[in-house]
Formats: structure tokens, sequence, C-alpha cells
């Protein structure tokens, strides 16, 4: 079964578009990647959608202008990789998370825009969406949902394997913790949130990035405001626990600087960078982690990579590239994978990660052309994922 996944990340600066071919073998699941690739939101749409996000307030009439632009914009990605492989079967779409909504701990509900019948009516095949709030309603945090497929794809490593994602926000999955009853998965804190938001700040609006993780290696951390941002209470929360922009965005960053005399430029790169590494760092190591598969834009920060490194001797990091999930493309792969699920009827969440009272079939579907017909359920899921 050929299915497309789609999501764009709490970076929101475009659309990753994964098409992957599915077969099932025993009890393992083998797919083959046949597309990968990032489409820029358009710049206006961009624009709209940074300028909406938290803190900002917004109106309905906003709300239904960017669901209708990012929308469409999905469906124009989703046409591109058609284009280029061929017809697909089921297109599995997160869209783009504008608020997950979390109190004390909880998380209450979540919202993604991106109407996918702009991709049902462009394709002509069925979608898959709204894959979050299923698994809140059951009592989970909603994420990270990438934790399925890590736990899948890493089930052949020995010793105690994780996987980390550094999107706006860092992820870790560890399949096996000691002690554990089952995967355990969660958001350690910000990966990009703070450093893009810093970057706009020290550039003046001129770069969304730290590109190569330049800015934080001329820079020198300032021990001070890194040991003021790890007091954040976030971080001694247990897992399960999510986080988003609602938490780290840029007027928070304002408020934690307000509490310093002005910081240089390069050196407030360099605290952020390295607020991201401890915080990733302290988990790996209180989780005993020995081999660290990372992923996530991130990973193409070298001053980021050499920090976390660093923190964590004695841990292999490699790339997700070498388990076949090339780094920038894996979270689409993984809706790709959880349109699979959806489709055979299968749990897509892991409820040892995610704290759901059970596993729950996710996301809502929305027909194509024709009368929707889906494959006969399977009776039991996967226990392995290869993909090549």
């Amino acid at each position: 079964m050929k299915i497309m996944g789609m999501m764009s990340g709490t970076s929101h600066d475009g659309i990753d578009v994964a098409v992957v071919d599915f077969r099932l073998a025993g009890d393992e699941l083998h797919g083959r990647l046949e597309y990968a690739d990032t489409t820029p939101y358009p710049h206006r749409l961009r624009e709209q959608l940074a300028a909406t996000l938290p803190p900002a307030s917004l109106t309905f009439a906003e709300v239904c202008a960017l669901d209708t632009g990012i929308g469409q914009a999905f469906a124009a990605a989703a046409a591109q990789a058609v284009d280029r492989v061929g017809s697909v079967d089921l297109v599995c779409s997160h869209g783009q998370t504008v608020y997950h909504w979390v109190d004390d701990g909880q998380v209450l509900g979540t919202l993604q825009l991106g109407q996918p019948a702009w991709i049902a009516e462009r394709l002509g095949v069925p979608v898959v969406a709204d894959l979050r709030i299923r698994d809140i309603t059951a009592g989970g945090q909603g994420a990270p949902l990438v934790s399925l497929m890590d736990a899948l794809l890493l089930s052949g490593l020995p010793g105690r394997p994780a996987a980390l994602n550094l999107g706006g926000i860092a992820n870790l999955t560890v399949p096996r913790p000691t002690g554990g009853s089952g995967p355990l998965a969660f958001d350690t804190g910000p990966a990009n949130a703070l450093i893009d938001a810093a970057a706009l700040r020290v550039t003046g609006g001129r770069h969304a990035h730290d590109t190569d993780g330049r800015l934080a290696a001329a820079g020198t951390v300032h021990r001070e405001l890194l040991a003021h941002l790890l007091a954040e209470p976030y971080y001694g929360r247990d897992a399960p626990k999510t986080t988003g922009k609602e938490l780290f965005h840029a007027g928070y960053l304002d408020a934690a600087l307000a509490a310093f005399p002005p910081v240089a430029d390069v050196d407030l790169m360099a605290t952020l960078t390295a607020l991201t590494a401890a915080t990733v760092a302290d988990q790996v190591r209180r989780y005993e982690v020995d081999t660290l598969v990372a992923s996530g834009g991130g990973c193409a920060n070298p001053t980021l990579m050499a920090m976390l490194a660093a923190r964590l001797p004695g841990v292999e990091i490699a790339a997700s590239d070498a388990f076949g999930a090339p780094s920038a493309a894996k979270e689409a792969i993984a809706f790709a994978l959880l349109g699979w699920y959806t489709a055979h009827g299968l749990p897509g969440t892991v409820p040892s990660a995610t704290g759901a009272g059970g596993g729950r079939v996710l996301g809502t579907l929305v027909p194509g052309d024709g009368p929707l017909l889906l494959p006969a359920p399977l009776p039991a899921a996967p226990l392995a994922l290869r993909l090549g």
C-alpha cells in the first residue's frame, strides 16, 4: 500500500512530504521510501502563520484563512509528489499545529490547521487527518506520535537505544527504559524554537535560523543566563509530557533576558544552543541511553551536535539515515506509517509513551473521488519496521 505522509513541525518553515510503499512480511513491516522532499511555505502564508502563533491572539476570520491557505499549500505539495512518483493509495496529513492546550501537565486539546479536503479534492484519494485528538480524549498527551515508528525502527538494536528528534521542540523516545512496562516518549524542551526566535532577534529579522550554527559557534555560553533558563519547571516534570511554542516563544525569551544586563548577540545564540544540548543530554543520561539515533533540522547545526556530543561521552550518536529514514524526512515517514496503521484498523499510539488509557486508531478520514474502501483490518500489529 503506497501512502503519502505529510507534516509541518513547530519550526513552521515548510511541508515535509514522504511517499512510502509498505508491504507486510510476517510480523515485519517493510517500507520502501519512494519520495522525500520539503516544500517551503509561500512567503506570505508563512508570514501570516508566524504572526498568529502564540503568544499572539487572532480572529476566527484569520483562523479560517490560515486553515484554507495551509490546506491548499499541502494539496500543492501533495500534487508535486504525485507528479514525481505516480499515484498513491492514501494520504496521511498532520497539518500544522497552531496550539497545543496544556494545563498543569494535562493536555486538554490540540489544534492543527490545513483543511485536508483540499488534498482529497486535488488527488482524489482518501486523506487521514486530525490524528492527535483521539489520543488526548483517551487521557494521553497526543504526542510524541513518532514514538510508534521509533519503537519499531529501533526494535533490533541491542542495549538501550533512543530516538531523538530536533525540530522546533526536541522529543525523545526510549523503547526499552529501565524498569519500564513499555516505550517511553516525551518532549525534552526546545530544540530550535528559542534558537530561531533569537536568530530573528539578533539579525533584525533577516534570518530565521542560525545557519550551520555559525552565530553560536562565535559566542560564549552565558552561565548565569543558562542557569536561569534551566530553572524552567517544565524540565522537572516526569514523562509523559509535551510542550510547544505555547511556552517556548519569543516572549518567553524576552522575559528571561529582562533579568540580565545586555547579553552579546553571539553569546545569546551560544547559550540557547547550550540549553537545548543540556536539556536533551540530561534525559539521555537519566534513562541510561547508550545509542542515540538523531533526526530533525537540529542535526544540520554542527554547533548544537558538538555541544550534545560533549555532554554525552560514551554515547554513540548516529543519524536516522542509517536506518533508512533520512533525517529531514523522518517525521513525514512516521505519518505515512500512521496512515497505514489507521487504514488497517490498528492503534497508532503507544499508551506508555503518551500516557493514554489505551491504544487508539487515529484520525478522521476524508473520502477521495469514489467510495471509501479500506483494507481488511489486521488482527495484530507488526513487531518491527524495516525501511529501505
